[in-house]
């Protein structure tokens, strides 16, 4: 196997955990486990076709876990794995960027932000 070469070392995490989608799975997966169908209701622009193809290239990088349960009919969940788990500081910077930046350009994160786990308003 040929030694791959990169630039900066961001090369290298953007390459497992770079694109649209994996990183709004992951967070979603910070929350606990998580069936498909469940993260296609979480995530409604993804289409099933990008959300399987996104969870078998984090898999295959070892960073979530397929759990397949013996029954039927199949049922199948997905987890951050021990080492997905080294990411939850990066994903947590991440959002906490992404909510001061809407609240920079938009003021209100709320007026913007879809109503889900990851975005509940305080109790007041």
């Amino acid at each position: 196997m040929q030694k791959k070469k990169y630039n900066i070392s961001v090369e290298a995490t953007l390459e497992v955990i770079g694109g649209k989608w994996k990183c709004v799975i992951l967070c979603h997966l910070t929350h606990g486990k998580k069936r498909t169908s469940e993260l296609r209701r979480l995530i409604p622009n993804i289409t099933q076709k990008m959300l399987t193809q996104q969870l078998r290239e984090l898999e295959e990088d070892g960073i979530i876990n397929r759990i397949v349960y013996n029954q039927v009919p199949p049922k199948v969940e997905y987890e951050l794995s021990e080492y997905g788990w080294s990411l939850k500081s990066i994903l947590d910077a991440l959002c906490n960027w992404g909510e001061q930046h809407i609240t920079k350009v938009y003021g209100d994160k709320f007026a913007v932000l879809e109503e889900n786990i990851l975005n509940e308003q305080p109790v007041e």
